[in-house]
């Protein structure tokens, strides 16, 4: 029950009780054991390994290394509640014939002021909305929604749908009503059979209000919600009366009780078969890695006057004296043994472990990219795309050039670097950024 986010080093024992087929969710599930815990069995008996007891095979499953997918998540609510409004304002637009067009203009104008102030509210500093910056800030204008055509719905939908915004409403059950209103709007537009189903289910939460009719505020809509039972009601049905109903109902449908559910009594008596060991060739185990970082970051805060540490945030070059001295103070003072050390190395050596941690200086990041600059007249999307550069130096000191060709660099352009400088100017850059990374490493 508690197999992510759950950090109690001194589990020992895990049980599986249910099937398992994402391979992400499985590591995240053993993740729950490999905390490590000092002294657990007494002194100087610190936690070494943990157990396992799983019912539901999943090491057998995985053991066999399958070929699985993580699946896809299904939409949230408040991604359904925006594709709907989207939807009806795109069936909407499409009415310009009707006698009784007024209502539904300031229906339509209602719904897209409500999606804007919906994207008005999205953070573009926020690691999530970031990557879709380009969609988000077209919306954020807005005139943007006085006519969207249906290649404007589509990016609104695929980009924007779901994304955080300050525009919160914490009433499920009044989203979840605004939601059936919805739907049941854009049955009527396009006369779809559907419709009867979403009546019933209307028709059902009024039954279910007239219940309370002790209740204040419930009473006070008692007319209403009479009415709406009646077949009356719905003969003469359209989307104002269906918006009407929606904005004096939905603050009261959190007030219905959920259907009790029935208590289902069994008697069997449960049975364990013989356990049987199974060896996983993927599992790994290692240093806690959240505590390592933690202990070199205050090793650095420390020593950040050191010469090494200083020459690597300035972008100068080290030599091998340098980091020889830096990995003395490492294990000397206990930061992280010679298996660490190697590890490490593996991953391209301490000074580029360490860059990452301390970043670069603003100004030696700026005086890096001041080659490349001079002699060049740069547009203000190329400026730009420099500036992210030099963010991304300074925030984390070097810099795949891979990098280039993904969010946020690809939020300016969607070719990313190629889609703004000539492909000399990309060898010039691809180059420069070894060259500092080649600084950090002696």
């Amino acid at each position: 029950m508690l197999d992510t986010g759950i950090d109690v080093p001194e589990v020992v024992n895990l049980v599986f009780f249910k099937i398992v087929r994402s391979k992400t969710k499985f590591w995240q599930m053993l993740g729950r054991g490999t905390r490590l815990c000092p002294d657990l069995f007494g002194p100087g008996r610190h936690k070494d390994r943990f157990l396992v007891f799983d019912f539901c095979q999943n090491f057998e499953f995985f053991n066999q290394n399958p070929a699985v997918t993580e699946g896809a998540l299904g939409a949230s609510l408040g991604e359904k509640l925006f594709r709907a409004r989207l939807d009806l304002v795109g069936e909407l637009d499409q009415i310009d014939d009707k006698p009784d067009i007024e209502p539904l203009i300031a229906l339509r104008k209602g719904v897209a002021a409500h999606l804007f102030d919906e994207v008005a509210g999205m953070s573009l500093d926020n690691f999530i909305v970031r990557p879709q910056r380009r969609f988000v800030e077209r919306f954020q204008v807005k005139d943007a929604w006085d006519k969207l055509t249906p290649e404007d719905r589509a990016e609104l939908a695929e980009h924007v749908a779901g994304l955080p915004s300050t525009i919160v409403d914490d009433d499920l059950a009044a989203k979840q009503f605004d939601y059936l209103i919805l739907m049941t709007q854009l049955a009527v537009l396009r006369a779809d059979p559907a419709f009867v189903a979403l009546q019933s289910r209307i028709m059902s939460i009024a039954s279910q209000l007239e219940e309370l009719g002790n209740v204040p505020m419930v009473a006070t809509e008692m007319e209403l919600i009479l009415e709406v039972q009646t077949d009356e009601y719905w003969e003469g049905i359209n989307l104002p009366i269906l918006e009407t109903l929606r904005r004096r109902l939905r603050k009261l449908v959190k007030l219905i009780e959920p259907d009790a559910r029935n208590i289902i009594y069994t008697d069997f008596e449960d049975e364990i078969g013989a356990g049987v060991d199974i060896v996983l060739p993927i599992a790994a185990t290692g240093t806690d890695k959240a505590r390592f970082l933690m202990k070199v970051r205050h090793f650095l805060t420390q020593h950040k006057d050191h010469i090494t540490i200083q020459k690597l945030k300035r972008n100068e070059q080290l030599t091998s004296q340098d980091l020889a001295e830096l990995e003395r103070i490492f294990v000397e003072e206990g930061v992280g043994s010679a298996d660490d050390l190697d590890r490490i190395r593996s991953e391209g050596g301490l000074g580029l472990f360490i860059r990452s941690l301390v970043g670069l200086d603003r100004e030696a990041a700026k005086r890096a990219l001041a080659e490349f600059m001079d002699g060049r007249t740069m547009t203000a999307n190329q400026i730009e795309f420099i500036d992210l550069i030099i963010d991304h130096l300074t925030d984390r000191g070097v810099m795949d050039p891979r990098w280039l060709y993904e969010s946020p660099f690809t939020d300016i352009d969607d070719q990313g670097v190629s889609g703004l400088f000539p492909a000399a100017d990309v060898q010039a850059l691809v180059q420069l950024l070894n060259e500092v990374r080649g600084r950090a490493a002696a």
